[in-house]
């Protein structure tokens, strides 16, 4: 019993000693750095959001997660309450949301990149997010996507330089009636051709 009560008690200062190097594993050690990157890059924050302190972003998704009691079936509700207080889903974060409720980073991340309304990356002013579905596609959805790139000088995927506009391409939105469709800002766009959405940018960003 001595003997085995001697281990336990290394073990214990084994841990304690280790503490300082497994530490960063931890998600406190996650927010902690997280929290700390929100204070020198304003893309880690949503308009308006505190940069630090009480109302930092990570209080935010900490409070969804204790009010879903750390269920791994409010996924996607923490990842909304996320995205919303950091603009977008950065890697940093799905790591966060994953060690929290004790799911896989691959399976997050699966769900945030299903999805067409999680962003991966940081969002210009305005979203324009055109359906590639197999409908839409036919239709020639593919068209509209590089007379945006071309006219704006920007990639799918990507942001303009002033950050105004965002083009993604998304998987298909579930009503190929509408095809090829375009949803603009939330708003859906039916039935659309080069031109048509073109001319839609354009007027959104004269504002």
């Amino acid at each position: 019993m001595d003997a085995e009560n001697g281990l336990n008690k290394g073990l214990v200062d084994t841990n304690r000693e280790a503490g300082a190097t497994s530490a960063k594993g931890t998600g406190a050690a996650l927010k902690c750095e997280a929290e700390s990157r929100a204070k020198v890059d304003p893309r880690n924050t949503a308009a308006g959001a505190a940069p630090a302190g009480p109302d930092s972003p990570y209080i935010q998704v900490d409070r969804a997660l204790k009010r879903c009691q750390y269920s791994q079936d409010a996924l996607i509700e923490i990842l909304h309450t996320a995205q919303e207080t950091f603009g977008f889903l950065s890697e940093d974060t799905m790591t966060y949301i994953a060690r929290e409720l004790k799911l896989p980073l691959s399976w997050v991340y699966g769900v945030a990149s299903f999805y067409h309304h999680f962003n991966l990356k940081p969002q210009g002013e305005h979203s324009c997010n055109i359906c590639m579905g197999t409908a839409c596609f036919v239709k020639r959805a593919g068209e509209i996507v590089e007379t945006l790139e071309r006219e704006f000088r920007v990639k799918a995927g990507d942001t303009t330089v002033d950050g105004k506009l965002s083009i993604n391409i998304v998987r298909c939105l579930g009503n190929c009636g509408l095809a090829p469709m375009v949803i603009m800002d939330g708003k859906v766009h039916a039935r659309q051709t080069a031109e048509s959405m073109l001319e839609e940018c354009r007027k959104v960003l004269k504002g």
